[in-house]
C-alpha cells in the first residue's frame, strides 16, 4: 500500500477527496463586491511605519476582522523555524511591538536568536505585509507598563504563566485560572516578573496589494545595512524598489 486514501468501492468520495474538493473551492479576498483598493507605489511615503499607519486605519475602516492579530516567526537554537499568532502591542518609531513570557518557546527562541519575522493579513482589502529583522527586548519598566496597561483578563492570563508547558488536564487549568483572576481583580498591580516586552526594529518591510488579474504590486522598503541602535524607523534611510509578483 502507498498510503493513498482512493476512496471506496460505493462511488462517495473518500475523505481526502471531499477535503481537496472544498479546498479548491475557496476563494480569497472577500470584499463583499467591493472593488479591491488601488495602491501606487510611487506614491508611498519614504518610511515603512507611516505607510503601515495607514493601511492598518484602512483595513479597521474596512471592517477587517481583529486587523491587529499577526503571526510571529522565530527559530530556535537549532534553527528550526517556528510560528505562532498574537496581537501587535503597538508601532512606532522604535519598531513594532508585542510581548511574551520570557520563559515561554518563543521567549527562549528570540533569547537564543534575536531575530523574527511578523505577518499580518488582511483579506478584506487583499493586502499583507510583512517584515523581518533583529529583536531587543524593552526594559522591565516599559514590560510592566505593557502588562499593566491591558485588561483584567490580559493581566489573569499572565499570572497564570507556563506558557507552552505540557497541561496536565483542563481541570488544572481551570484552578489556575480561577485564583489568577481572583488576584488581578484583588490587586490590578500585580507584577509578573517573566512578562517581556519586545521589539521587532525591521530591517526589511514589504507591502503587498493584491490585484484581480494577479498583478499584485509588491513594495519593499530595505535596509542597505542594518540600522544603528536607536535609529527612528522614520528617519532611517531607507532603500524602496518594487519585486515581481
Amino acid at each position: 500500500m502507498d498510503g493513498t486514501d482512493t476512496g471506496s468501492d460505493t462511488g462517495h468520495e473518500s475523505p481526502q477527496e471531499s477535503f481537496r474538493a472544498l479546498l479548491h473551492a475557496q476563494r480569497v479576498w472577500d470584499t463583499g463586491g467591493a472593488p479591491l483598493p488601488a495602491f501606487d507605489p510611487a506614491t508611498a511615503p519614504d518610511d515603512p511605519l507611516t505607510l503601515f499607519h495607514r493601511w492598518f486605519t484602512q483595513a479597521v475602516a474596512a471592517d477587517q476582522p481583529e486587523p491587529h492579530t499577526m503571526t510571529l516567526a522565530t527559530t530556535d537554537e537549532q534553527g528550526r523555524p517556528d510560528v505562532r499568532t498574537l496581537m501587535l502591542h503597538d508601532a512606532d518609531d522604535h519598531g513594532w511591538h508585542f510581548a511574551s513570557h520570557a520563559t515561554s518557546r518563543k521567549g527562549r527562541h528570540l533569547a537564543a536568536r534575536p531575530e523574527a519575522a511578523l505577518g499580518f493579513y488582511w483579506p478584506t482589502q487583499a493586502r499583507a505585509v510583512r517584515l523581518r529583522g533583529p529583536v531587543r527586548t524593552a526594559p522591565p519598566r516599559a514590560s510592566s507598563a505593557d502588562l499593566h496597561a491591558r485588561s483584567t483578563g490580559a493581566l489573569a492570563s499572565a499570572l497564570v504563566g507556563r506558557q507552552s508547558e505540557v497541561l496536565a488536564s483542563p481541570e488544572e487549568l481551570a484552578e489556575a485560572s480561577r485564583t489568577a483572576w481572583e488576584q488581578a481583580r484583588r490587586a490590578p498591580s500585580t507584577e509578573v516578573p517573566t512578562w517581556t516586552a519586545y521589539i521587532l526594529v525591521p530591517d526589511e518591510v514589504e507591502f503587498f496589494q493584491g490585484e484581480e488579474h494577479r498583478r499584485h504590486v509588491r513594495l519593499r522598503y530595505r535596509h542597505p545595512a542594518s540600522p544603528s541602535p536607536g535609529t527612528s524607523v522614520r528617519e532611517s534611510a531607507w532603500v524602496r524598489e518594487l519585486l515581481w509578483p
